[in-house]
């Protein structure tokens, strides 16, 4: 009788290991995938059956994983976010480093790959519309030079969306991720006893959940050919000093908007830097419209805002 053969797992590999998303998704996948981690930032251990490097994606080494492994997808959360570093290494990793992923990712015959982008790219002004679809422009660039990285990430993968249909790539465009773990600045100043507010100004906002966000990258890598540009956000907003009240932050008014405003805030945060692009998205709404990734991967947020601010306010409590 001929021994069974042991079925191997499909291979991913997933950048931006040590990050709290990552984490999330990795926890989803190792069970029916083989994951191997990748981070620039430092060697995460998430157990010996997942394989984990330190490495830059723009580092000649990179590409031994590749070889190393018999890789099939790839979910790159690698991206370095405004308040991590300069605008020189964010160009750097979020544009070159992404560029060459793509390159390896076509040279090795990948079959599909994620792209988290943010729902940052549309910009934040005054004439938004009340609901922002897929295909409306990316005004991001024109308001302001801190988010050029940003952009250009959508655009490089764009090519590559339609240049090579053979990599299946979904580029995912979430509103805020908030929740467990998360220190992007959304999260900072929700869990923050004190909190900055813009007088006269109280946005709507979106707000996503961390474990909800691993659920929709899990529902992608799990589809068929589904490759495009997707929305990712509940049906609920709020406004933010709303939000700020049901996380009983205590709001602090800024009656001007000063040029020291973002090195106060990230002093208050203890930010490496607050980019002052971001006030604006503390000024004018972004409500994306993310029905089309409900109804394309059947996807259905578990957690509400009121269980996402419960877990800030109770986080204070717990202090």
């Amino acid at each position: 009788m001929a021994a069974r053969r042991k079925k191997t797992k499909p291979e991913l590999l997933v950048t931006g290991a040590a990050g709290a998303l990552a984490q999330q998704v990795i926890a989803r996948l190792r069970e029916k995938y083989k994951v191997i981690a990748v981070d620039f930032r430092e060697q995460v251990y998430l157990g010996d059956d997942v394989p984990s490097y330190r490495i830059d994606v723009n580092k000649r080494g990179f590409e031994d994983i590749f070889r190393k492994h018999n890789i099939t997808g790839v979910i790159h959360l690698g991206r370095m976010i405004a308040s991590e570093e300069n605008r020189m290494r964010r160009y750097n990793s979020n544009v070159l480093g992404s560029h060459r992923l793509l390159d390896l990712c076509h040279k090795y015959h990948i079959q599909k790959v994620i792209i988290l982008s943010t729902y940052h790219v549309y910009g934040a002004n005054a004439y938004n519309p009340a609901l922002i679809d897929e295909g409306a422009p990316l005004k991001a660039a024109e308001l302001t030079m801190d988010l050029i990285d940003s952009v250009e990430l959508e655009n490089l993968a764009n090519i590559y969306l339609w240049k090579y249909p053979d990599l299946n790539i979904t580029v995912l465009r979430p509103c805020n991720i908030v929740g467990p773990e998360v220190r992007n600045t959304m999260s900072l100043l929700l869990s923050s006893k004190y909190c900055p507010v813009l007088a006269g100004f109280s946005p709507m906002m979106q707000f996503i959940h961390i474990e909800d966000m691993a659920e929709a990258i899990v529902a992608v890598i799990n589809s068929r050919d589904h490759r495009g540009i997707y929305n990712v956000a509940t049906e609920d907003w709020v406004a933010y000093q709303e939000a700020l009240d049901r996380c009983d932050c205590v709001k602090i008014p800024i009656w001007s908007v000063p040029p020291i405003a973002p090195r106060l805030i990230s002093n208050m945060l203890q930010l490496k830097s607050f980019p002052p692009y971001l006030l604006n998205y503390f000024k004018y709404p972004v409500i994306i419209d993310g029905q089309l990734f409900r109804s394309t991967f059947g996807f259905t947020p578990k957690y509400s805002l009121d269980e996402i601010f419960s877990y800030y306010r109770n986080l204070k409590r717990r202090r």
